[in-house]
């Protein structure tokens, strides 16, 4: 065995470490993909359903015609679900915008509060503009005027 055989095999060895590096930097993790879809009829349901059922890496789908949304649990990648939604079903498809109520809090600021929005949710506030945020933070006057009343200030005003 010469010097150029030990070379190449060294190379080789290498080499085919790199790529299964790739390969497992290439796969993706178990996540859950959200998307907000409207749904008129079971068979709009059964479709949105089986445009996501054949993907690979797909473990699970939840659809919820009332909220108009749509769960699909696997290793896939958000952005090619949602195309691949709006490309097997025709209809206009969007990540889900909203978060629960508790988590948010001023929930009634404009650009937060949706009328559409399902019970118990509001928009997400990471997807609103960066102006409305600041609307949606209280100012340290308004903080002190409110809580001036409340009833969990042990030192507020016993006027009322």
């Amino acid at each position: 065995m010469g010097v150029a055989a030990c070379i190449s095999e060294l190379y080789d060895s290498c080499h085919s470490i790199h790529r299964s590096r790739e390969k497992l930097k290439k796969r993706n993790q178990l996540q859950t993909v959200e998307i907000k879809i409207k749904m008129d009829c079971e068979g709009c349901e059964r479709r949105v359903r089986k445009s996501v059922e054949g993907m690979k890496g797909v473990s699970s789908v939840d659809v919820d015609p009332k909220k108009s949304k749509l769960t699909v649990v696997g290793y896939v990648d958000p952005g090619k679900v949602l195309y691949r939604v709006r490309h097997r079903t025709g209809k206009k498809a969007e990540m889900w915008p909203y978060v629960p109520y508790d988590t948010v809090e001023h929930p009634y600021v404009p650009g937060v509060y949706d009328k559409r929005a399902p019970d118990g949710y509001v928009r997400n506030t990471a997807v609103v503009d960066p102006e409305m945020l600041d609307l949606a933070r209280a100012s340290s006057p308004e903080i002190r005027y409110t809580t001036a009343f409340s009833d969990e200030n042990p030192t507020a005003c016993v006027v009322m």
